[in-house]
């Protein structure tokens, strides 16, 4: 998965003192897009490169990646923004710095949705005591947020559902029941709900399988697979996907990369012997 990136770690630990190397990695983002060379290096570092405004994130091994939070940067000559999806095929960009990527796109899209407090309407600062920002007017402390959210893996017998998405969420590969947890609920308790709400199908046995952080989203995955519970016709929700099917296991293709726990989860079940 997009996190399996050992004997590297990603170390989150936050050091608001540390400063940046020759060879440290920044990001600057506008929007979704990300600044980037494809063509060499894939993103400015520090040695050819300046922000008025750097935010350390974490590391990876010895390499050290900030977060440029100017408003508009210096692009160093080659570098151009584009779209941080676009990038997860590409030759130049490593599993590491993907990861890497993703997790300070969630970073940044939480700084930028706190630049202002939500209580009183104040500005926000860092907080060097942890990460953090806090409101210079009310004082209150705001905290990175997570969106936790499941991958479900709906067995019948020997086939798993495979489903896609509408055109319009901009996700073509194959994929499988998926949806956020919502207020008052547990992740089993969301397993059960998704399904039903997106292929009408009611399920037992509801089981977890592991987890993955996805910064594109905000979010933490948690993987669960489960079985049909009765009637296996599908009804599908049209607003969200374009089909559902039950895939036999030598049927089963996946996705193009080895990224996602989606992808992890129909190999599992692919390769299974039970």
């Amino acid at each position: 998965m997009l996190q399996d990136i050992m004997p590297k770690k990603l170390d989150n630990h936050y050091s608001p003192d540390v400063q940046p190397e020759s060879d440290s990695i920044f990001f600057h983002f506008r929007g979704s897009d990300v600044l980037v060379n494809e063509t060499s290096s894939p993103f400015p570092v520090y040695r050819s490169f300046r922000s008025e405004h750097p935010v350390y994130l974490f590391s990876i091994g010895d390499v050290k990646y900030f977060l440029a939070r100017d408003m508009e940067v210096s692009a160093p000559s080659g570098y151009t923004y584009k779209n941080i999806r676009s990038l997860r095929n590409s030759r130049n960009v490593s599993k590491e710095n993907f990861f890497a990527l993703f997790t300070a796109y969630h970073l940044s899209e939480w700084y930028r949705s706190n630049y202002f407090c939500g209580r009183c309407g104040q500005r926000t600062e860092l907080y060097h005591a942890e990460r953090a920002v806090r409101c210079t007017g009310c004082g209150k402390v705001i905290y990175p947020r997570l969106n936790p959210a499941v991958i479900v893996g709906v067995v019948n017998g020997e086939k798993l559902l495979i489903t896609h998405y509408v055109k319009n969420r901009g996700v073509t590969c194959n994929a499988l029941v998926a949806g956020f947890t919502e207020i008052g609920e547990t992740l089993e308790e969301t397993v059960s709900r998704e399904v039903m709400e997106e292929v009408g199908i009611k399920v037992k046995n509801i089981h977890y399988y592991k987890s993955q952080p996805w910064g594109f989203s905000g979010g933490i995955l948690a993987g669960f697979f489960c079985e049909v519970d009765g009637n296996d016709d599908i009804t599908l929700d049209k607003s969200e996907l374009s089909s559902a099917v039950w895939t036999d296991k030598k049927d089963i293709s996946g996705q193009t990369d080895d990224y996602s726990l989606t992808n992890e989860m129909m190999m599992y079940f692919k390769n299974s012997t039970t």
